[in-house]
């Protein structure tokens, strides 16, 4: 049990607070007893967050942009100490404008930035966990057969100014080697534990403003709902592999916690799923949905699907993965709860 009578309670800083994944890490932190600082972009996102989990020990901290030099600076001058970070603050969207100012500069200056702040002003900071994503393993154009933590996507900072489209992968790998090479340079007061999950679904946030607020890779459940996939899947699914976004939060906790979890990297993925899977989950568990999914669509699922491998996330961090069918089925309840008619 985290914090007796006799001793202090543990305390944490999460970024990104108003994020759908930490969103859900901070539920998991409050669960377990930690005291809580969040980060947010502006005061009024910084108390949506707090209004939303009352009475838990739970205060923010306004970052408006994480990019900038010094921007956690201020958090640890005034706000420590801290025993853990936790680093999910990084941009993910489909509308990319400037790779450096949208991905490229949040993504890893970001991550070098806060890991500086830390050893500056975080002197009782005993572990940094930070949120990458599997699109810092991945490599679509030259598949292992099976993939782990060993595995490093290709993209470079070229790709990304060449084809702002890579710019997403980009900023995952190159934030995540900057911060090895942080610890390895600096050798800080800290260790580093790094999380690398795949296409993330599950129950949405509890404060969201709208449907169009909601985490890009929710967008396939919630179009499926409301019928704008009816006459079928335009395209295949961008990764064929999931998880939910509840056992990403577990991992993180864990990730915090866990002596031997420090110096790893985590692939965090809980199996494969295909479009067709996701319709039939909708249609048996929702029937009253039936109509507004597609009646005959094939599998899109590809035949020469990579392999993986998670076993480091469920042998050190303990991880039972849930269920394609429980995730999916919870996700569209908690849509179906903050947004009736849907």
């Amino acid at each position: 049990m985290n914090g007796t009578n006799d001793q202090r309670i543990e305390r944490v800083l999460l970024t990104g607070g108003s994020g759908f994944i930490a969103s859900h890490v901070l539920d998991v932190l409050l669960d377990s007893g930690f005291e809580v600082t969040v980060t947010a972009r502006s005061e009024e996102k910084g108390k949506i967050i707090a209004d939303s989990v009352k009475p838990h020990r739970l205060s923010y901290a306004v970052v408006e942009d994480i990019a900038k030099e010094g921007a956690f600076d201020p958090v640890f001058q005034t706000q420590a100490p801290f025993d853990y970070v936790v680093h999910t603050a990084s941009p993910y969207h489909l509308n990319v404008q400037d790779p450096v100012k949208d991905f490229l500069d949040p993504a890893i200056k970001g991550t070098t930035g806060i890991l500086k702040s830390i050893k500056a002003y975080g002197p009782t900071v005993k572990r940094v966990v930070i949120t990458s994503s599997s699109a810092a393993i991945l490599n679509p154009g030259n598949h292992p057969k099976v993939y782990n933590e060993t595995c490093w996507a290709p993209e470079t900072y070229e790709d990304a100014i060449e084809n702002p489209a890579k710019a997403y992968k980009a900023g995952k790998v190159l934030a995540e080697k900057a911060a090895w090479a942080f610890v390895q340079d600096e050798k800080p007061n800290f260790d580093l534990a790094v999380i690398n999950c795949t296409y993330v679904f599950g129950p949405i946030q509890r404060k969201l403003a709208s449907l169009e607020a909601m985490n890009v890779s929710n967008h396939c459940i919630r179009d499926m709902i409301q019928g704008k996939l009816k006459n079928g899947f335009k395209l295949r699914v961008p990764v064929p592999t999931w998880v939910d976004v509840r056992d990403v939060a577990q991992a993180h906790l864990r990730a915090m916690t866990v002596p031997r979890a420090g110096g790893n990297r985590f692939y965090v993925v809980g199996g494969y799923f295909s479009n067709k899977q996701i319709a039939d989950i909708i249609r048996e568990r929702f029937p009253s949905l039936a109509h507004r999914l597609p009646a005959d669509a094939l599998d899109d699922l590809p035949d020469d699907v990579f392999g993986f491998d998670n076993s480091r996330s469920r042998e050190i961090l303990g991880i039972n993965y849930t269920s394609l069918e429980k995730s999916i089925s919870d996700t569209v309840q908690s849509i179906l709860n903050l947004f009736p008619d849907a």
